[in-house]
């Protein structure tokens, strides 16, 4: 359905650094027009030194009523939210924000939920499981606290930002989880995933040590782009179940959607 640029339309941003591989625009905008919205979503390419101005411009823009946020934005846009969910208030980063009355913005975090909720649809089961989780930014934060609420009997957490992942292993523990620092070293997990984006390039190397992938792993990585990206190309070589990022946007995109659109808190 085509929309018609005009006095009319809403706008929502998805905005990442880099952009290039994101796929949310075309369904999401898609998705609006099926609801009866005349809104657009459109890419934006903004550098992390850029951010703060270029969310300053976005205040003025009175068509624009929300934003979806991708790499590495999460952490910084939660500081421009004047209110969020629980959720994103315990993990520091939003990744989709919405107007309230007073045109401040309320912000939520949907990658985790959409992951788990992605993962298991496959297949996969967390409960009393080893799980190793490799990243701890936007999207591994949101993941790993979304996999510590399905009681794993032990989430490991691995980062080379050290600091940054022993602050959210401290603060799951708070909770009651069970969740350790760990190494990118996935003998003896049930469950291995790859929060990085390791994988986007060519040339990456694995998140994980390759070689100690086992056939009874479900292995789950959140990038798009290629559609199979290198560990889970491996995993499947070796019979593994796995998840891409794909498989994860399709959940997060309905919950996006119903944000946005106002049907969700």
């Amino acid at each position: 359905m085509a929309i018609e640029l005009d006095g009319a339309t809403r706008l929502v941003p998805i905005v990442g650094d880099p952009i290039a591989q994101v796929k949310s625009p075309a369904g999401m905008s898609a998705a609006f027009a099926e609801a009866g919205r005349n809104t657009l979503v459109v890419p934006a390419h903004v550098a992390p030194a850029d951010f703060s101005t270029w969310m300053a411009g976005l205040a003025v823009m009175r068509n624009v009523d929300g934003l979806i946020v991708t790499i590495p934005h999460k952490f910084t846009a939660h500081g421009h939210c004047a209110t969020t969910s629980e959720r994103a208030r315990f993990l520091r980063a939003v990744n989709i924000l919405r107007r309230n009355p007073d045109g401040s913005w309320h912000g939520d975090m949907f990658d985790g939920l959409g992951y788990v909720t992605a993962a298991k649809k496959a297949g996969c089961r967390f409960v009393g499981a080893s799980v190793l989780l490799v990243g701890t930014g936007g999207a591994g934060t949101a993941i790993a606290q979304a996999v510590a609420a399905e009681r794993p009997a032990r989430l490991a957490l691995h980062d080379a930002d050290g600091v940054r992942r022993d602050d959210l292993v401290a603060r799951l523990v708070a909770t009651g989880a069970t969740v350790v620092a760990g190494r990118a070293d996935p003998r003896g997990f049930d469950v291995v995933l790859n929060a990085t984006p390791l994988g986007m390039r060519a040339g990456d190397p694995l998140p994980v040590d390759g070689s100690g992938l086992s056939p009874a792993m479900f292995v789950g990585c959140v990038v798009t782009e290629p559609k199979v990206p290198p560990l889970i190309e491996r995993a499947r070589s070796l019979g593994c179940r796995t998840i891409t990022g794909a498989d994860m946007f399709r959940e997060v995109r309905d919950l996006m959607l119903a944000f946005l659109l106002g049907a969700e808190g």
